[in-house]
């Protein structure tokens, strides 16, 4: 059986392996980091009046990831928020391997140059561990949502895991797999 490469993981392979092991001075490949895996998160406040907004959303991050995502619910009860336990506010989605790959492939190459005056991604949004976490606005830069048939606009949170023990390597991981890190 003949397996296709993701075009992302065979870049890594080629391609960023041997430049952070120069970079850094790893005396072995495994010491390079890598991705672990990618989570996308998408709250809804909304979900507590209208439930049908909870089925659009999980139908369009079905579409974006590849993968159906898990319903979240609320931990407690907050009563300035309407909110009781165990009320659905959310879904995620974790990508591992390749559709990880495929994902951030997407995301860095078709997704984010679709975005309104677009200048780069945060280069301060790691979280001191080698993890980078990002907000995207909207769903539709993404080619499979059509735009016509979004209701509403709704934002997610798009976290980056890697094996990186620092954010400098956790930069140069994501900088040369091609993410467009900005001013």
């Amino acid at each position: 059986m003949v397996t296709r490469m993701v075009r992302l993981k065979q870049k890594y392979d080629d391609q960023v392996v041997p430049a952070m092991k120069s970079e850094f001075g790893y005396k072995n490949f495994m010491q390079v980091p890598k991705l672990e895996k990618i989570t996308i998160n998408v709250g809804l406040g909304e979900a507590t009046q209208n439930i049908k907004a909870l089925d659009s959303t999980v139908a369009e991050i079905t579409a974006i990831a590849g993968q159906k995502p898990v319903i979240t619910r609320a931990k407690k009860a907050i009563a300035n928020f309407k909110l009781r336990e165990g009320v659905p506010i959310g879904c995620m989605v974790t990508l591992r391997r390749d559709r990880m790959y495929e994902f951030l492939d997407r995301l860095i190459h078709v997704a984010l140059p679709r975005v309104r005056d677009f200048k780069g991604v945060s280069d301060r949004s790691f979280d001191g561990r080698g993890n980078y976490s990002m907000g995207l606005r909207e769903q539709i830069i993404f080619p499979e949502i059509n735009p016509d048939k979004v209701e509403k606009a709704r934002g997610m949170t798009v976290t980056i895991t890697t094996t990186a023990k620092t954010d400098p390597e956790g930069r140069a991981l994501l900088k040369h797999l091609g993410m467009p890190f900005g001013t």
